[in-house]
């Protein structure tokens, strides 16, 4: 499922929700298996909102937006992601 969120910079964002597949505690980055692709998506620690990415665990429900990742934007990552309550 895709839902609108609040404009950021100009823009529209587009949330979309999943699954945290994997988390690298030690490494402070995961993977989210998205509801509507293949493909899971790379978070980063610091994308992480109102919880503290500690507290996160695998199978938990997640929404957040698609960016790009900066290293190789050819790769999608996982921005502004939340716990879905």
């Amino acid at each position: 499922m895709v839902y609108l969120c609040q404009v950021k910079d100009g823009k529209d964002l587009s949330l979309t929700q999943g699954t945290i597949k994997t988390i690298r505690s030690d490494k402070g980055f995961g993977f989210i298996a998205p509801d509507e692709s293949q493909k899971d998506v790379f978070f980063h620690r610091s994308s992480v909102e109102g919880v503290s990415f500690d507290d996160l665990q695998e199978g938990e429900r997640v929404e957040f937006a698609m960016g790009q990742d900066p290293r190789d934007p050819s790769r999608a990552r996982a921005e502004s992601v939340r716990v879905i309550q």
